[in-house]
């Protein structure tokens, strides 16, 4: 893929930029491990107020970002600048915290006698340049979520991004050195996805976090568990939303539009596989087919559009396969499903029911607004069908019955369990999954302690 700025809603090339080369690779890898020499022994509150400088700054960037994350990737413009909005919260949550998460704990006094020390803590140091393979879907979001708590650890980053979203990339950098970061505390390689082997490899680099495809996260854990490295992996999903009959019914079908189409359907978090009980079903799948097809299709860059372009024609032409195989299996397409004529790449919002095991739909990843309806005898069914997959990255359940909730939150395989509501990723709240979704885990103290080292420090009698 060329490093290039294609908009989506018309297929138009606006930038192209030239891939870096080996000395100018070298030099930022050199830079970077300088920087964390020095960036290492700054305090937390100089931290805190470098991060929070780049949230005031992006917040007055917020317009000129969002058009720009807009026509690189063809998100809805009003949910642009709610990424870049929620990435200045991110900042300041990190830059008030860092020091109370990663602060010196000390084990209790009879274990510490016990161990014949007279003292002993706990203290969490960074690891040093950690690289950040980044995706185009949440281009600003994906990189802070990453940025903010490795920054205040005292860690330094290099961001490998999308090659899509080179000019959001070039931002980044920007921002960050704007706000009074030296230049090797932050720094974006324009590089394709060929030279991340080489650059995990580099003895200079000392852990590496990604976010994109189980191919991708495949070759990077490959390649750092070869070099001893710590990776963290943020995978695809497959997430579950299911209805029981206790629900609030016509809410859950509402909350399930937003759920499934949020970011053109372009999100790992996204609601995709919809298990309704057989009770409440009929109903629910009117309501839901009525939503879907009451959004506005249209230009990204317009207030009132609700769904734009999927951000590349390879990607439309992938999720036209899935609709395409489920439809020729014998599923029923209950709205959408039909590529629209014109220019740019869009999917109209679509809703497939009498799904089976069978179909590729079911076992994929659909990364769109294509939404999977199952029938669910019961409960139990419900946890089958939600569990019937290799993904495990969040969930949602409807149910007003606490015993449903508890057991639901027992058995969904799931990094998260959202009753009542949809998933969203917030700083206070670990975000990661498990099976095929990967592992480790952002956010809250959990991943601002992923690239930390744990260290033990202990004092003789």
């Amino acid at each position: 893929m060329p490093i290039a700025t294609v908009n989506p809603a018309n297929g138009e090339t606006l930038k192209t930029y030239e891939a870096m080369g080996e000395e100018e690779i070298e030099r930022r890898l050199q830079l970077a491990e300088a920087t964390f020499r020095t960036y290492r022994m700054t305090s937390f509150a100089e931290r805190a107020r470098l991060l929070n400088r780049a949230a005031e700054l992006l917040d007055e960037g917020q317009q000129d970002i969002a058009r720009v994350m807009t026509t690189e990737m063809g998100k809805p413009v009003k949910q642009a600048r709610a990424e870049a909005a929620k990435c200045a919260k991110a900042m300041r949550w990190y830059a008030e915290r860092a020091e109370s998460l990663l602060a010196d704990e000390e084990p209790a006094e009879h274990d510490v006698k016990d161990s014949g020390a007279s003292r002993a803590l706990v203290r969490y140091r960074p690891l040093g340049p950690v690289l950040a393979v980044m995706p185009w879907n949440f281009p600003l979001w994906q990189v802070v979520r990453f940025a903010a708590p490795a920054l205040m650890a005292g860690n330094v980053g290099l961001l490998k991004h999308a090659s899509n979203v080179p000019q959001t990339a070039l931002f980044l950098e920007d921002l960050f050195h704007q706000a009074g970061y030296s230049e090797g505390c932050f720094q974006t390689l324009l590089v394709g996805s060929g030279a991340i082997d080489d650059i995990l490899r580099d003895e200079r680099v000392k852990a590496a976090t990604l976010t994109g495809s189980e191919p991708a996260g495949r070759a990077v854990a490959s390649t750092a568990g070869n070099m001893v490295k710590k990776t963290v992996l943020e995978l695809g999903g497959s997430d579950p939303y299911i209805v029981m009959p206790s629900a609030d019914v016509d809410r859950a079908a509402e909350i399930a539009v937003t759920a499934r189409v949020q970011n053109n359907g372009q999100s790992c978090i996204a609601a995709k596989r919809f298990i309704v009980h057989a009770d409440v079903y009929d109903r629910f799948a009117e309501r839901f087919v009525e939503g879907m097809k009451a959004l506005k299709v249209g230009d990204p860059l317009e207030e009132d559009t609700e769904v734009g372009p999927l951000s590349s024609e390879q990607g439309r032409s992938d999720l036209e396969e899935l609709v395409d195989d489920a439809r020729r299996s014998g599923a029923s397409v209950l709205c959408g499903g039909e590529r629209p004529d014109g220019p740019g790449w869009y999917y109209p919002p679509t809703v497939i029911a009498d799904v089976t095991r069978e179909m590729r739909i079911h076992r994929e990843e659909t990364f769109g607004p294509v939404a999977t309806l199952y029938r669910a005898a019961d409960l139990d069914e419900a946890v089958l069908i939600a569990n019937d997959s290799a993904f495990g990255l969040s969930s949602n359940v409807w149910t007003r019955d606490e015993a449903e909730v508890d057991r639901f939150v027992r058995d969904l395989e799931a990094g998260g369990v959202y009753v009542n509501g949809m998933t969203a990723s917030h700083p206070a709240f670990p975000f990661g999954g498990v099976k095929r979704s990967g592992y480790g885990r952002e956010l809250s103290g959990h991943g601002i302690r992923e690239f930390c080292n744990i260290t033990t420090v202990w004092h003789g009698a």
